[in-house]
């Protein structure tokens, strides 16, 4: 069941964290939830003002790189909510990446050079930064997990034109180095991050979310170095530390295993990690927005599409 019902409404769906309203077949209105998911599970109690932290981050982002590529966004209604343009995605999330980290350093320690059709030099190091970034994509599942595909493959089988599939590219690696520009004045290295594009009256735009703590890998500038040289790990700024106290609680999503208890402590906790990750990543202040009537801020902004 939907919380809200706009008019015009055609269609709605509930992900882990937010919830998507389809308008006449032609725009979402997509709100962020203050829900939280780790482990593919949503815990059982919302983070105050998470939804809005990752809704304007995502917003400020998306503003800071229109001239590159335009973007679904038409109006912000409420601090966790956006209204778009209904865009046809394509079926490929395009994945960037700086640094070997993550799952691309896992499969390198493991004997792999070609990662999606990309091969790197012997004798790397994790989370050294790759001579130029690198695009990993992966394919947008229906059903099951995304899944790792090269370049050729993605041409091959006709999921992307060749040509609509360069433009991404392009579009990849404009974004990635604005984000990096970004990123860098705040004393932060952006690592890796996914963009997601889609199709609208024939023009490619920038859709989802971009930039934000839940969809990229930024570490910190300062100490980078130190602990690279020494093999120590990076201090990440992620939402890790969420995995990191279901974890110490013996928590990581497997069958028989309990959530921790939440107390009211952990929340605010997490609240206020929250927060600080905005306001390190934009490098202004969180003003916390309560009390908004997000039901008619969007029918308002509906009816002045």
């Amino acid at each position: 069941m939907s919380i809200y019902q706009f008019p015009n409404q055609t269609n709605f769906y509930k992900g882990k964290v937010r919830d998507v309203y389809t308008i006449s077949n032609q725009y979402l209105v997509m709100i962020v939830s203050d829900r939280i998911s780790a482990f593919d599970v949503v815990l059982p109690r919302p983070i105050p003002y998470k939804g809005q932290v990752l809704n304007q981050i995502a917003a400020k982002c998306m503003d800071a790189t229109k001239d590159i590529v335009p973007n679904w966004i038409l109006s912000l209604p409420a601090p966790n909510t956006t209204i778009g343009k209904m865009c046809t995605p394509f079926r490929v999330e395009m994945v960037i990446r700086g640094y070997l980290a993550g799952s691309a350093w896992r499969a390198y320690k493991n004997g792999e050079r070609t990662i999606c059709g990309v091969t790197l030099p012997d004798g790397m190091k994790e989370n050294q930064q790759l001579e130029k970034p690198i695009i990993t994509p992966t394919t947008k599942a229906i059903v099951g997990h995304d899944e790792e595909i090269s370049k050729e493959d993605i041409i091959a089988r006709n999921i992307v034109s060749k040509e609509e599939y360069e433009q991404l590219e392009k579009y990849t690696h404009a974004v990635f180095q604005r984000g990096t520009e970004m990123a860098a004045k705040q004393g932060l290295i952006l690592v890796d991050t996914k963009y997601e594009f889609g199709k609208y009256d024939g023009q490619i735009y920038l859709i989802d979310e971009i930039h934000t703590p839940d969809s990229s890998r930024y570490f910190y500038a300062e100490g980078y170095e130190e602990k690279f040289n020494q093999n120590l790990p990076q201090k990440q700024l992620s939402k890790e530390f969420v995995r990191e106290w279901l974890m110490e609680n013996n928590f990581m999503g497997k069958e028989g295993q309990q959530v921790p208890e939440m107390t009211d402590e952990i929340v605010q906790m997490i609240s206020d990690r929250y927060i600080e990750l905005y306001e390190l990543i934009l490098g202004e202040q969180f003003i916390k927005q309560d009390n908004v009537d997000t039901e008619q801020a969007v029918i308002s902004a509906l009816q002045n599409l």
